[in-house]
Order: C-alpha cells, then structure tokens, then sequence
C-alpha cells in the first residue's frame, strides 16, 4: 500500500523543479550570448586584398546641362497700321481664341468692319498697296496670292497693276468680305474725266466735218465768180492796151493806170486757183489736229483716273507672317476696345524649347548639335537649331528667372542665371524630335525643362575604366593594375582619352586589354579604397 504524500511536501518538491530547470536554461544561453567587449576582443583583422572592378566597353561623353522653357517658335506681335482708317481702330468682330490657329487667307482679326487678312510674306505692311505703286512688297503680295491660286498678273513685275487689283478682289471674295471701294472725291475725278472725253471726241467731230466740205472744192457758183473776175481783168488790160477808153467812171478821162490793171489780173487769177484748189483745207486741218491732240490728252485723264479707282489692299487690312500657319498665344484685344498696340501674339505651329548659356558654354555648341530631354520619364532627341549672341534682334523672350546653365552635376553653374540675371547670355533654340500626344500636352504646360547635350564623345563604345583604376609611373605615364586568374596583379602602361562621368577611355596599352578584365580600384583592409573608387565601380 503506497504512502500519500501530504499536500504541503508537494508544492516544495514542484519550486524545487523549476529552479533546477531555471539553471540548467541559464548556463545553456550563457554559452550563446556574446557580449561587445568579447567579440571585439575575439575579432580577427581582415584578411587584407584588392578591390577590382571589370574593364568595361561603354560610350563615354561629357555633357552640358541647359535650363530651358518649351514654346512655340518664331513668336511675332501681330501690329495694324490704323493709320489710314478714318476713325478710331475699334474691333468689331473675328476675336481669335487662344490656342487657335491662323493660315494663309484667314481673318486674323475685324477692325473697323474690315477684316484684317493673314498672308504669307517676310516684309511687314508698311503701306497700302494700289495701282501704280511699285516695289519688294507688291511682288510679296503677288507671291502670296499666287500661292493661294489667285492671278495677280506677271510675278516677276512689282507694278501693282489692273490683274493685280483683280486678285485682290478674289481674295476678299475668298475670305467673305466686300473690296475696298474708291473714295468720294476718285469718283468724282473719273466723272469728270469721262466728261472731258465726251467734250474732246464732239469737238473732234466737227473739226472732221469742216475739213471734209473744205477738201471737196469750191461750188459751181464760186467758180463762176471767179471765171468773171479774171475775164473782167482780162478785158480791162486789153482795152487799155489797146487805148480804148475804158468803161470804167473812175477812169473817165484820166491816164490808164496799164501796170495797175496787170496786177489786178494776176489777182483775179489767183483767187480763181485757191477756188477750184478749196484752198481752204489748211485751216481746218489745223483745227483737226488740235481736236485730236485735246482727245489724247482726254483719254489719258481718263485712263489715270480709271487706275485710281481699281481696287486698292489698304495697309489697315492685311498683315504678313514669315511662316504660316501661325499659332494664337495671347490676344490683347477684345470686342469693342480701341487698337492702340500689338494686337496678338502668334507663334510658329511647331513646339521648341528655348534655353540660355553662358559665352563659353554656348562655345561648345553647334547649330545642328543633339542632345535629349527627359519627358514622361523618355529621353526626346532635341537639336540645335539656333544659337543667338546677346544683343541680337529677336521677339523671343528670355528664358525666366532661374533658368541657364548646369554644371555637369546639375548644379547651376556660375553666372548661369539661378539668380535671375540673363544680361551677357546666349539664347540657345532647340527643335524636338517626334513626340507622343502625351508628352506634347506635358510640355505645352510650358514647364521649366533639363536638356542634356553631349559637346564631346567617343562616338560609339570603347574600352573604359574607372578613374580610381589609373595611377602614374615614375615618368608620368598611366598605369592600370591588372589582376590575373590567379589573383596576381601586374601594372600595364595605357594611353588614355576622353574621360567623363567618372570613367576614362583606354586608347591603347602596353599589354592587350580586353572587356571584362578585372583592374584593382581600392585596397580592402588595412587601406580604403577611396570614395570615389567606390562610387565609380559602383
């Protein structure tokens, strides 16, 4: 029969238990937990090697960093000459919208009633072009007619003459507005003018009709007259000649005057030729040349006259643009205000971006360089397409405050313009490459962009090395250190190029070198590989 153990005993023998296991626990973590002194004490120092990196094959390239703000290029003020209106320059009509597009024969705006026509031309209005004016600008506006399919007349002539006046009437058929038409008093000189030729062929008339019947001879009465008066002299001659007293009162008695009888004769005789010759053409041809000299001069009155009235292109009513079509950036007008400046602002339908330099950055640009720019996270190809020394004429606006130049770093560089000053800088213009719809809407948000250009690369890829990996010779020669299969390293003797980005182009070397060959940058152990060996074998 077994002995109870009492309630009391049992619950020694069960603390007794627990700290025999508490023990046992506590030595077996001791054996595990090292404490900081200890390992530090225990460590063992590294075991000291070198620090490689792999020979690579890459395209190395320096790069200047710009600053720029995308826009539309060529931006222009679109200015009106009101000068000729009459009136005040109030817009009535044909406002454009921001963003809106303006083409050749388009309205760019409604002034006064009229509308103020877009054509392509490089020269600005600077006078109202009608007939009998001549110059560069007549052949522009010929030009431009002929390429919307309008006949101006010859286009190698700059006389605005009839055929160009009938093109310009095309063209306000073609943008829905009535021509220009002459004013009160140019009517009124061609009334007169039409009158004066009028008065000038009645006048002509007449004088034709006098010379007619004096060319035709004298009538048979005339002649007869004539015939009488001859015979009359002939007879007074011969009687007295012949001293038979004369018929004659006055003669009566006194001396016969033979000689004055004579010439008396001759005078009948000659009165009798002009007679049957009608002797009296001569004055009345005289009077015909004179109606027709007074034709003439009526007839070109009137041709002059006629030319002042052909349809004029006032200056008011059109305006050139370099290139079209154009693009609306801001209008500064509105319906029912007075023209008393620019009136808009266009721009080229093409998206730049326009950046600044410092002299010595711009320097090592050229017209036609490329570079990229990082939209939506996607490199674009940019090129060069002008380069603008300060000082130089041009509508665009200067890159704002705080855009320029970046050191390779993307810092800004000195005098880049972080602070706002843009005196003294290039203005740099870049074309965009091909860009998605997305990227389009992205930059004409018109936000401040980085634009990356190489100025000098190797061209392609080529064996390079980190900076850390080279050290001089004794005579100043480049070395690498090489590390074989095997661990051993030896020194070999390089040439080197370009060197950018932390690496350096390897030109040629003493022992063949190829891609993938380890060459030490650093030291581990006792000795650090410097940070920027690290970084760049990184």
């Amino acid at each position: 029969m077994k002995r109870a153990i009492p309630q009391g005993n049992r619950t020694i023998l069960v603390m007794a238990g627990v700290a025999v296991a508490s023990l046992v626990a506590g030595l077996g973590l001791s054996q595990l937990i090292t404490s900081p002194a200890k390992a530090e004490a225990d460590a063992a120092p590294p075991v000291a090697g070198a620090v490689t990196v792999p020979v690579e094959s890459r395209v190395i390239s320096n790069e200047l960093t710009l600053r720029g703000d995308p826009r539309y290029d060529d931006p222009a003020q679109i200015r009106i000459e009101t000068a000729d209106l009459g009136g005040p320059a109030v817009v009535t009509g044909q406002v454009p919208a921001m963003g809106s597009t303006v083409d050749a024969a388009s309205v760019a705006l409604e002034v006064a009633g009229r509308p103020v026509i877009v054509l392509p031309g490089s020269l600005p209005t600077y006078r109202s072009l009608q007939s009998g004016v001549s110059g560069p600008d007549v052949l522009q506006l010929k030009a431009a007619l002929g390429a919307l399919g309008i006949n101006a007349g010859k286009p190698d002539s700059d006389v605005y003459d009839a055929a160009t006046a009938a093109g310009v009437v095309e063209l306000y058929r073609k943008v829905g507005y009535q021509p220009p038409t002459p004013s009160k008093e140019l009517k009124e000189t061609l009334k007169m003018a039409q009158d004066s030729v009028r008065t000038a062929e009645s006048a002509l008339t007449t004088a034709q009709l006098a010379l007619t019947k004096a060319s035709s001879g004298a009538t048979q009465v005339e002649r007869l007259q004539a015939d009488n008066e001859v015979r009359a002299a002939q007879r007074a001659l011969a009687l007295a000649e012949a001293g038979t007293p004369s018929a004659d009162p006055e003669q009566e008695g006194g001396p016969v005057d033979i000689e004055g009888l004579r010439e008396a004769l001759a005078v009948a005789e000659a009165k009798r030729a002009e007679v049957l010759a009608g002797s009296g053409s001569a004055a009345e041809t005289a009077q015909v040349a004179a109606a027709q000299r007074e034709l003439t001069d009526a007839r070109t009155m009137l041709a002059e006259a006629k030319d002042a009235t052909l349809t004029a292109l006032p200056a008011s009513e059109v305006v050139f643009l370099s290139s079209l079509p154009r693009r609306v950036d801001s209008v500064d007008v509105k319906l029912g205000s007075i023209i008393s400046g620019p009136a808009m602002t266009v721009s080229g339908a093409t998206l730049e971006i326009l950046a600044s330099a410092s002299a010595d950055d711009a320097a090592l640009l050229a017209v036609g360089a490329t570079g990229t720019v990082a939209v939506l996270g996607q490199d674009v190809q940019v090129t060069v397409a002008a380069i603008e020394a300060p000082g130089a004429t041009s509508t665009e606006e200067t890159p704002a405050e705080g855009e320029g130049t970046e050191g390779s770093d993307g810092s800004a560089a000195a005098g880049s313009g972080a602070s706002g000053d843009q005196k003294g800088r290039h203005k740099i213009r870049l074309q965009l490459g091909q860009l998605t719809d997305e990227q389009l809407t992205t930059l004409q948000g018109g936000q401040n962009v980085r634009v990356k250009m190489p100025v000098s690369s190797t061209g392609g890829e080529v064996l390079a090395v980190p900076l850390a990996a080279l050290t001089a010779g004794p005579g100043g020669e480049s070395r690498i250190e090489r590390q074989g299969a095997k661990g051993a390293t030896e020194l070999v003797t390089v040439e080197t190029g370009l060197a950018a980005s932390g690496y350096v182009q390897i030109l040629s070397s003493q022992e063949p070198i190829a891609a993938g060959d380890l060459v030490v940058v650093g030291k581990r152990g006792g000795e650090d590989a410097s940070d920027g060996a690290t970084e760049a074998a990184g």
